[in-house]
Order: structure tokens, then C-alpha cells, then sequence
């Protein structure tokens, strides 16, 4: 948490739950990220956290976006993107999203599949297009395989195929999975790239960019390794791929930039136990997974949680949002321990929140106001 935070915590007292984000931070993140990897381009993945004030900020430090959709193109462009510097990123868009980017200046696409080819073709004629392969995410707490991305062999046909179609064959892109703890995953799908470019370059295609996609980690409860040592394996890697031949290389980091950023602040709204002896108690707070903490699913993000009465003597817990779904149970299996004295009432702050809270809540679940947004 920030010195910003803290104050504003203290001072304002806001009505909870809702997310208190440094936009310096943002910038301190951005920053470091540039220094790890400058031959790089940064392309902030909007989806994170779309915020006003943060693509404010990103734009005013030269950034270019990652958008998930036309609304996040249209998001940026507001904050003053331009729109040779956005990315749409997402490899399953309607055709009429396609051609309403590309008519308001877009010029880069991903795609994982010839149907999705085809709908570029004709809506956005001669843009750069890069295709997404499948490569594993052993090492990421939230895995993004299997849905998106096609194999080698399928993504050197399509990149043939887009010239073919009368499209720019920019690029291959890839992604480790989101909060991504291992540098060798990112090793591995580089040597792929790297195969796949050989290919590419001898059938004839002039294909000169790398996606490294996003995935760089946070903390949470466990210790991640820093940036730097992302920066080394990754651009070690590419050396070794490519030599001294190397193409563009693109990063698309959202958790990375957004996530230290923020903290938001809760209410216990219950504590409670199943059985009069049972050790564990049940802690219910006013924010749960359809508020925003959707990452808990299967217990996958572990945020670290703090109490007015943090140092003192605790116990196992269960710790559940407040809705009338049994799923909105956050975390049971991952051995949570909170102070004995934490009742009704209490403050809590959840830290490292700041990327995919927001954008997650639910409108209304059970009448609950969607997450408040305070940005500092």
C-alpha cells in the first residue's frame, strides 16, 4: 500500500467496499516495466483496469493499449490514444467491431483461426494481423490456455494465408497465463516463436514482431521474483532464438501496471462458526467474488489481507462475501488465519487489488452497489 492510500484511507474514510488507487503508482510500474525490457513496447492490456485516470496517465508517458474490445478502443481514444498505437488484441470479435476500430484508425489485430482471418479481410483490409499460438502456462495462478491461441503448424498456414488475404502477416503473439511466477515459461514459448519465425521467413512471409503478451506477477501472499529478472530470461531467450536479428517485441502487461496500485477497503460484516466448538471461524465480508474479487475462483489469486488488529493472537478462517450464493465463498482450502478479535464492524484492507476488481463486479447481485473507485 502507498503512503497515498494510507492517508486517504485515514483521512476520508470512504464507504466501503471500494478501490483506492495511486495513479503515481501506475507510473512507477510503467516505468519499471520500460527499464526491465526498453526494447519493448508497452501495450497496457485496458482489461486490467480501463479507469479514466490511468489511461490518462499511460497516454501522457507515451504508452500504447492492449483493447479487449470496441468499447476499450473507444475508451482510449477518448483518454487521447492515438490509434496507431492500439492493439486489438482479442482473437473473437464481431466483424461489425472490426471494421468500427479499423474505421476509426486501428491497424492491428490478433486472430488464432482462418474464420477469424476471413472477418479481418474484409474489414479491415491490408491491417497488421498477428496470430496467437498455444503454449504452456505451468507457473501461472490464472492460466489462460486452451481458449484462445492455435497450434505451430495451423499458425504458419494462417500467417501464409493473410497475405494470401491481402493483410499485413505482422506478427505472432502468445501468453503464459496471468500471474505468471516462472522467467523459464516465458524461455519456452520464445524457442517456439523463434521455430515458428524460421518457417514463416522460408515460405516467404515478412513476418518481424513478437507478442510476448502479459503475465508478469505481482505479490500477493508469496514472493514473486522482480521484473529485472523477467527482463534477462526474456530477452536472453530472444538472443538465442534470433540472434542479433531481432524483431519488434511488444509486451502486454495489465496486472503488472494496475495491480500494487490499488487496495480496496471492506467491512466484516459477519464472524460466526458452523458448530459451537469449531476452530474455524466464518468471516463475511461486504465485497466478495461478484463484487470484484472474481480471481478467487478456485482459490487461485490469494490477496493478502490487513485488520486493526494485525500482530495480535489469530485463527483459522473461512472467508466468504455477503451474497446469497453459496459460491461466493472465497477462500477455504487455503489455510487463511485472521485475528481471534476481528468482529462485525471492523475495516479491512484488501492489498495488490487494483487490477481486475472493478470490471469484474457484478451490476447489482442481490441489490449490492457495483465497487466504489477513488483514484489518487
Amino acid at each position: 500500500m502507498t503512503d497515498k492510500v494510507s492517508r486517504f484511507l485515514r483521512d476520508a474514510q470512504p464507504a466501503t467496499p471500494c478501490l483506492v488507487l495511486d495513479v503515481d503508482r501506475i507510473e512507477e510500474n510503467y516505468r519499471r516495466l520500460q527499464a526491465a525490457l526498453p526494447a519493448a513496447r508497452i501495450y497496457y492490456a485496458v482489461k486490467a483496469n480501463p479507469a479514466a485516470p490511468i489511461l490518462d496517465r499511460l497516454v501522457s508517458l507515451g504508452s500504447s493499449f492492449d483493447a479487449a474490445s470496441y468499447e476499450e478502443v473507444q475508451m482510449c481514444l477518448a483518454s487521447g490514444a492515438e490509434p496507431a498505437k492500439i492493439s486489438y488484441g482479442n482473437t473473437v470479435k464481431k466483424e461489425r467491431a472490426i471494421k468500427a476500430a479499423f474505421d476509426q484508425g486501428v491497424r492491428m489485430f490478433a486472430f488464432d483461426s482462418i474464420e477469424e482471418l476471413e472477418k479481418l479481410a474484409r474489414a479491415a483490409p491490408g491491417a497488421q494481423v498477428y496470430c496467437r499460438i498455444l503454449v504452456g502456462n505451468v507457473g501461472a495462478e490464472w492460466p489462460l490456455s486452451k481458449k484462445f491461441g492455435c497450434e505451430v503448424d495451423m499458425a504458419k498456414d494462417l500467417m501464409i494465408r493473410a497475405g494470401e488475404l491481402g493483410l499485413d502477416p505482422y506478427g505472432i503473439s502468445f501468453h503464459v497465463g496471468s500471474q505468471q511466477v516462472r522467467t523459464e515459461a516465458y524461455e519456452a514459448a520464445i524457442a517456439k516463436v523463434g521455430m515458428l519465425f524460421t518457417d514463416l521467413k522460408q515460405a516467404g512471409v515478412n513476418v518481424r514482431m513478437v507478442n510476448l503478451g502479459g503475465g508478469y506477477p505481482v505479490r500477493y501472499r508469496s514472493e514473486v521474483p522482480e521484473i529485472g529478472a523477467f527482463g534477462d530470461a526474456i530477452m536472453g531467450a530472444m538472443v538465442e532464438a534470433f540472434g542479433n536479428a531481432l524483431p519488434e517485441l511488444v509486451v502486454e502487461p495489465g496486472r503488472f501496471i494496475a495491480g500494487d496500485a490499488g487496495v480496496i477497503a471492506a467491512e466484516v460484516v459477519l464472524v460466526s462458526r458452523k458448530e459451537q466448538d469449531d476452530p474455524v471461524r466464518w468471516v463475511y465480508l461486504d465485497i466478495g467474488r461478484f463484487g470484484g474479487l472474481a480471481e478467487t475462483e478456485g482459490e487461485a489469486i490469494k490477496y493478502v489481507f490487513r485488520t486493526p488488529h494485525d500482530g495480535e493472537a489469530d485463527g483459522p478462517v473461512t472467508i466468504a462475501g455477503p451474497t446469497c450464493d453459496s459460491t461466493d465463498t472465497l477462500y477455504e482450502k487455503s489455510n487463511y488465519r485472521l485475528p481471534n478479535k476481528l468482529v462485525a464492524g471492523d475495516r479491512i484492507e484488501i492489498l495488490a487489488t487494483g487490477a481486475y476488481t472493478t470490471t469484474y463486479a457484478s451490476q447489482r447481485f442481490n441489490g449490492f452497489a457495483p465497487l466504489g473507485e477513488h483514484y489518487i
